[in-house]
């Protein structure tokens, strides 16, 4: 069985823009504060620095390449899925529910994106001029 991956370059730029806002107004939204929210706005620092330094439609400086932007965008979730429970988030039950909220919605994102499409597009955009004209009918 193999898993179609949905999501481009652009619909995953778009979708991390958003959880990056998520993450930063998640304090007010999940009404919890001190080090729950000052991670919370830490890491919405990090995935938006990560989405405007990937080389991907949406990103603005590009210097990662989008397949790296993968790598560090699934460690990224796998963190924010454990850190309320290895920073003692537990007497915080509202703020371990949104960083495990979180953290699923960074995954399952990561798990629908085909993050090699743009590698690929590229190297049929090289590939497209210099093939030869099919041969004319004699």
């Amino acid at each position: 069985m193999t898993m179609t991956r949905t999501l481009g370059a652009v619909s995953h730029g778009i979708i991390d823009y958003v959880l990056a806002i998520l993450l930063l107004f998640g304090p007010e939204i999940g009404r919890f504060t001190g080090r729950q929210a000052i991670l919370c706005r830490i890491l919405a620092a990090l995935l938006f620095l990560l989405a405007l330094l990937t080389r991907y439609p949406l990103g603005v400086f590009r210097q990662i390449g989008f397949v790296s932007h993968g790598i560090i965008e699934l460690l990224l979730g796998v963190v924010v899925l454990v850190v309320p429970w290895t920073r003692g988030f537990s007497q915080g039950v509202l703020s371990r529910r949104f960083f495990v909220a979180m953290a699923l919605l960074i995954l399952v994102v990561w798990v629908l994106t085909d993050f090699r499409a743009i590698r690929g597009r590229a190297a049929g955009r090289e590939a497209g001029p210099k093939e030869a004209a099919p041969p004319a009918p004699q």
